[in-house]
């Protein structure tokens, strides 16, 4: 709504066409909005009746309106602290390295240029200033344009010491192998790893449980021959692992008896293979689960003392949806539990383990909830360490450029831990494929997140009638415009969805 109101506005004279619109003012109370125009160019009474026109035409009667226009150009201090909140916003890892003493800007005739020096380490050219100036343009009316130069400045990143941290090392979780039986291989199996604890790599690792895919496949080697391998799909009810084996001649007329439904034993190699890790069955025995099995739960890392890489921003709500209509009141539910509202951008949209090379996360977005408000961000890039699709890059917006500076998973994710512990996690989707991520990358850390969430689809379609509920339409419902297809907007706009969706409902669902 305020995007169509604002391509009104601009179009009444070139006078208004760099406007734009301050935060809404709603007194609940007095049942009155008031909205602000800021131009950079002298307007003209007939420019502010015309504005004060289009404003009133867009708030219902039963609303008072309050209306202003004001003209305001910034000076160049004002532009520099924005750059600044720019940075700490996209490109934390560049914002913990400079001060606004590497930021120069001047004036001109059109508007602002800026020079943003970068220690080396860090500077990803002028993406880094696409992304700056498309804010400075949000805040402020008039044209700016800038340059990010590499500077002799040292990288170095304020953390908190590593002795203050809980030292601890993950137990591996086993159980004991039954009716263990020889097949090919040459020594007796009594346990077995969870398959769900397979996160680091071994030489000689044990796994058991039943086939639940088998399918001979064939390879050609560095000689010219072909050879034979099978491709199998386990599972011990814990997780599911996808294995690998190489059939011996002589024991392949025993090997290929086997088919889904069995249950064996296989000892082999947890390797790293591109990123990911990757089992390879050097033998195959027969055995089953304990009677009755029912896994132990699994031991998390505690939560980190200090936040070290990625820290939490203080979040203050200055656009509420649906203005123009009555609230409804938070419901006690929502003020009694405390909600981490995630949305996370990736290489790909393979969130399984199994089914090969799993897709990284390139971005994580968070927002807290508190009391029934939004009142913390956690924000940031991921390195993911390969390279980015076509596809990814136009769906997204995120080049590799963007992600060359930024931490890895392996520094982020603790952080993010950290930031949900003791709160229930949302998304739109979450069940099916973002906690998937956090969930996978976060316990080969050794972090097990509880698994409480909440995923605003199903609650939608309970509370809604749409035509569908992807996140825009729903966003639409509640007159929410958004940036699609980036975490930071996508994970707002949730939280916001999420608030409405649970004074609708007025309790929370059941937690899946």
């Amino acid at each position: 709504m305020t995007d169509n109101i604002l391509s009104r506005i601009r179009s009444v004279s070139d006078n208004l066409k760099n406007a734009i619109i301050r935060p809404l003012e709603v007194d609940k109370a007095a049942r009155t909005v008031g909205v602000t125009v800021v131009t950079d160019r002298a307007y003209t009474p007939d420019d502010k009746s015309a504005c004060e026109k289009i404003i009133r035409e867009c708030v219902p009667p039963y609303f008072g309106c309050r209306f202003e226009i004001s003209k305001l150009s910034p000076d160049c201090e004002m532009v520099r602290k924005k750059i600044m909140e720019s940075l700490g916003r996209s490109f934390k890892a560049v914002y913990s390295t400079i001060s606004e003493d590497d930021i120069k800007v001047e004036k001109t005739d059109g508007g602002f240029y800026y020079t943003v020096g970068v220690a080396g380490a860090f500077f990803t050219g002028n993406t880094m200033c696409d992304v700056i100036t498309a804010y400075l343009k949000n805040c402020f009316c008039g044209e700016f344009s800038g340059n990010c130069v590499k500077s002799d400045k040292r990288a170095e990143i304020e953390i908190e010491e590593d002795e203050d941290e809980i030292e601890f090392e993950l137990p591996v979780r086993t159980f004991k192998i039954r009716d263990f039986e020889f097949l090919e291989g040459q020594d007796r199996q009594s346990s077995a790893i969870y398959m769900s604890d397979m996160n680091l790599a071994g030489d000689s690792v044990v796994v058991c449980g039943e086939i639940l895919e088998i399918r001979d496949r064939t390879y050609t080697n560095k000689k010219g021959q072909e050879k034979e391998y099978l491709s199998l799909v386990l599972n011990d009810t814990t997780a599911t692992v996808y294995a690998t084996y190489f059939v011996r001649q002589r024991s392949a007329d025993k090997i290929h008896t086997l088919k889904a439904g069995d249950y064996i034993v296989c000892t082999g190699k947890n390797e790293e293979y591109r990123g990911n890790l990757r089992f390879t069955a050097e033998y195959i025995d027969y055995g089953k689960l304990p009677e009755n099995f029912t896994p132990e739960k699994r031991a998390s890392k505690p939560v980190p003392k200090f936040y070290h890489t990625v820290k939490p921003e203080p979040y203050s709500e200055t656009e509420q949806t649906d203005l123009f209509r009555q609230k409804q009141p938070v419901p006690d539910c929502l003020k009694q539990n405390t909600f981490v509202v995630f949305d996370l951008e990736t290489t790909g949209l393979n969130s399984s383990p199994v089914a090969g090379n799993m897709d990284k996360i390139i971005e994580i977005a968070a927002y807290k909830i508190k009391d029934g408000v939004i009142c913390e961000s956690f924000t940031t890039f991921v390195n993911p360490e390969r390279r980015l699709s076509e596809e990814i890059i136009k769906l997204t917006g995120i080049t590799e450029d963007m992600l060359g500076a930024s931490p890895t998973c392996e520094k982020v994710l603790p952080d993010f831990f950290k930031f949900c512990a003791g709160s229930i996690l949302v998304g739109h989707n979450i069940a099916g494929f973002d906690f998937k991520f956090v969930d996978y990358y976060c316990g080969r850390l050794g972090y097990i997140l509880e698994r409480k969430i909440i995923d605003t689809i199903p609650l939608s379609q309970e509370q809604l009638f749409l035509s569908n509920y992807k996140l825009n339409t729903v966003a639409d419902k509640f007159g929410i415009t958004f940036n699609h297809h980036r975490a930071a907007d996508d994970a707002l706009v949730t939280a916001k969805i999420f608030i409405e969706l649970i004074k609708l409902k007025k309790s929370l669902p059941k937690l899946q």
